[in-house]
């Protein structure tokens, strides 16, 4: 039987319901941040043989010197397969090899598709946009490219939103059947959706985003009302197990004990 933490952050449920989301012995296109802890947790528990994939061009290192502060930073070299830059990366997705690729913005819409770029109205507010969100970075080539993509979010009604301001990483598109193939995208599309709140996937046949299972301390309801749209409730939505002791351990004394991307306390 597992032995559940009951001293856990959001960003730490986060980072455990990532880990968790990864297959082993799959190849998946990391960032900085809170996915590059979620790969290095799936390594260190059921995924010995994940591959990581940094934008800058490391294939395959090992992060045993410490978490690198950038996808290009020394540490995402050290004993990589290969190194050959931001370009050999990007054509390992276009190529079919990358099964996994971690991406967020500050938007959301029932399909998955993602807004990066700005707040306001397109074409109109682009160069005097309400807000310049820092735009798209690699998310849009591991969008459209990448097998899979997990996407992590803040769960809040104004980022889920049922038409967003900008497409920057296409998801499903407008959910009409072979959308993304019509695009000429080659990946499959989004795959799960980590928030703080829920995990969530996408409908087989609407490409609408679907509830798959409540984050612990949340239910269907308070879900729902922190989205702003209505999500596909299906019979068997189940609640996320908590951390265990040894994946927190793991998060906050082996992969980031200075707390560079997860802190350990929330600021009230």
């Amino acid at each position: 039987m597992a032995n559940y933490s009951e001293d856990f952050t959001p960003q730490e449920m986060i980072v455990v319901a990532g880990s968790r989301t990864l297959i082993d012995n799959k190849v998946v296109f990391a960032g900085t941040g809170l996915p590059m802890v979620a790969i290095t947790l799936a390594q260190l528990t059921h995924g010995p043989g994940i591959v990581p994939v940094f934008e800058a061009g490391a294939v395959g290192p090992e992060l045993s010197r410490g978490l690198p502060l950038s996808v290009g930073g020394s540490r995402t070299t050290y004993k990589a397969n290969y190194l050959l830059g931001l370009n050999s990366a990007f054509e390992l997705t276009q190529r079919g090899f990358c099964d996994f690729g971690f991406i967020g913005g500050a938007e959301i819409d029932p399909y998955g598709n993602l807004n990066s770029t700005m707040m306001g109205k397109f074409p109109e507010n682009y160069q005097k946009p309400k807000t310049r969100l820092p735009g798209s970075g690699g998310a849009s080539d591991m969008a459209c490219s990448c097998e899979r993509t997990i996407i992590i979010m803040v769960h809040e009604p104004r980022r889920f939103a049922e038409k967003i301001n900008y497409i920057t990483s296409p998801g499903y598109l407008d959910g009409s059947p072979n959308a993304r193939w019509r695009a000429g995208l080659v990946g499959q599309g989004p795959y799960r959706v980590i928030t703080t709140k829920a995990l969530m996937g996408f409908d087989d046949e609407t490409k609408r985003m679907k509830l798959i299972a409540t984050m612990p301390g949340e239910t269907v309801n308070s879900v729902q009302e922190a989205t702003g749209f209505k999500l596909i409730i299906p019979d068997d939505v189940y609640e996320f197990e908590p951390p265990t002791v040894e994946e927190v351990r793991l998060i906050r004394e082996v992969i980031d004990p200075q707390g560079y991307f997860v802190r350990k306390k929330i600021k009230e």
